[in-house]
C-alpha cells in the first residue's frame, strides 16, 4: 500500500513553483552535455532529476535513522526483539 506522501509525489498534477537559482556557467554547460546521455531533453530536467535523486536518498537515510532510533528505544524499554521484528514486517 502506498503512503499518502508517495501518492502525492507520483501525481502528475502536483502544484509547481518557480525558483531562481544561481549556478556557474560551466556547471550549466556540463548539465547540457550530460542530459542527452541520460535520455533527457534538457539540462533543467536533468537538474530536477539530480534534486529528486538526492532528496530520495536523504529521505531514505533519515527514515532509516528514525526507524533505528525507534527500535533502539523500544528495546531499551524491554520490548522483545521478536515483537519488534513482527511489527517491522507488518508495516513493510
Amino acid at each position: 500500500m502506498l503512503s499518502d506522501k508517495l501518492k502525492r509525489r507520483l501525481s502528475k498534477d502536483r502544484p509547481m513553483t518557480s525558483i531562481t537559482l544561481r549556478i556557474p556557467v560551466d556547471v550549466v554547460e556540463s548539465l547540457k552535455e550530460i542530459a542527452p546521455h541520460r535520455g533527457l531533453l534538457g539540462y533543467q530536467t536533468l537538474l530536477k532529476a539530480y534534486i529528486s535523486e538526492g532528496l530520495r536518498r536523504d529521505e531514505a537515510q533519515y527514515m532509516a535513522g528514525h526507524e533505528a532510533r525507534l527500535i533502539a528505544a523500544l528495546k531499551k524499554r524491554g520490548v522483545s526483539e521478536s515483537l519488534i521484528e513482527e511489527a517491522v514486517q507488518e508495516v513493510a
